[in-house]
């Protein structure tokens, strides 16, 4: 299993190697555990990460193959050399770090790649204190720092963002809130005909003041109501335009509107807005919960064509401010939903 992380997330200092261990769970959006993580270096200051890959640490005869995928990556981006992180086992007492011959191999991939390992760590976890050493030279190694101390956690603060103990916890976020609910609606669905464009803008508009009222999941009619709503591709457009710019009160809003309705509609319906959730988290730079909203999508939908061709780019490495084009939109999303620009900076305010 990966994990892709394009250009954008908060500033990490490449040159160091503990405040580098230290900031994954911020870069990434999870702590990683038993993982291999590949950070691109990109530009001549080394304050900004180009893409940042997870993959699960494979085992001996697997090790050619998963380093040929993780590297293979890196062809088409702007690289100037990878940063490779080994997150789990345990080292022998003055024996050299865990997963040693990983790391070679992983060396040989990419220098077929003309890409540099400018470093080559490893540590037990990522928490303060934990024991961290390079693979290169046996003197290079220490403790590392508090990870909410990193420059990345200051910034992903300021974006108000937070970093997950664990992917697994990141990703029961999407998880369907009553399964005999959405058995429900999918019947439903199977019977509801498609609305027009007035009533699916009075559908999304009543989503967001339910959101704002705090009052809780959608009733069955509501679900089925907004999912309709969604799959109209003119309010679907309007829907994508609030993701920019990204992390106002309005992008930020709309994407809990999002997640709360993946979890409350059925597939394939549940695609409409899982495609929506994680454009708007690509947008903010956080591509883990990106690729998982995407991957949702397509599980309930596997020819989602927009989903399908947000996972492609986001696999590459591609700096949301690429694809930013996706969200024009011919009217202003929220005049056009019905709904105040003033709410959303009240919303921000409390």
């Amino acid at each position: 299993m990966t994990t892709a992380t394009p250009a954008g997330r908060p500033p990490a200092d490449l040159r160091n190697p503990a405040q580098l261990l230290a900031a994954l769970p911020y870069l990434m959006g999870f702590r990683p555990a038993r993982s291999v993580v590949l950070i691109g270096h990109q530009d001549p200051g080394d304050r900004d990460a180009g893409l940042i890959l997870r993959g699960d640490l494979p085992r001996r005869e697997h090790r050619v193959h998963q380093a040929q995928a993780l590297a293979s990556r890196f062809a088409a981006g702007p690289h100037t050399g990878v940063s490779l992180a080994i997150v789990g086992g345990r080292r022998r007492p003055g024996g050299p770090p865990p997963h040693a011959g990983f790391v070679d191999v992983l060396t040989d991939e990419l220098a077929r790649l003309d890409l540099p390992v400018v470093n080559a760590l490893w540590a037990a976890t990522i928490k303060e204190g934990a024991r961290w050493r390079c693979y290169a030279n046996p003197e290079c190694g220490g403790e590392l720092p508090d990870p909410r101390t990193t420059v990345a956690a200051a910034a992903a603060t300021e974006r108000g963002t937070v970093a997950f103990d664990s992917r697994d916890e990141l990703e029961a976020l999407l998880a369907p809130r009553s399964p005999e609910a959405l058995a429900r609606r999918s019947a439903a669905l199977a019977r509801v005909p498609c609305p027009d464009v007035a009533e699916a803008l009075s559908a999304i508009r009543a989503a967001f003041e339910r959101h704002r009222r705090g009052e809780g999941p959608p009733t069955d009619e509501e679900a089925v109501t907004v999912a309709g709503a969604l799959a109209l591709p003119e309010v679907r457009d309007l829907c994508l335009a609030m993701a920019v710019p990204p992390e106002t009160p309005v992008a930020q809003e709309a994407e809990q509107v999002w997640l709360t309705l993946v979890r409350e509609i059925p597939a394939p319906e549940r695609a409409q807005p899982a495609v929506l959730l994680g454009f708007t988290a690509y947008m903010r730079g956080d591509g883990a919960f990106a690729g998982m909203a995407l991957e949702n999508a397509l599980a309930a939908a596997p020819d989602h064509v927009l989903a399908r061709l947000l996972k492609t780019v986001l696999d590459r490495g591609t700096p949301p401010e690429v694809i930013r084009g996706l969200a024009a939109a011919a009217a202003d999303p929220v005049s056009a939903l019905g709904l105040q620009p003033a709410d959303f900076d009240a919303e921000r305010a409390v």
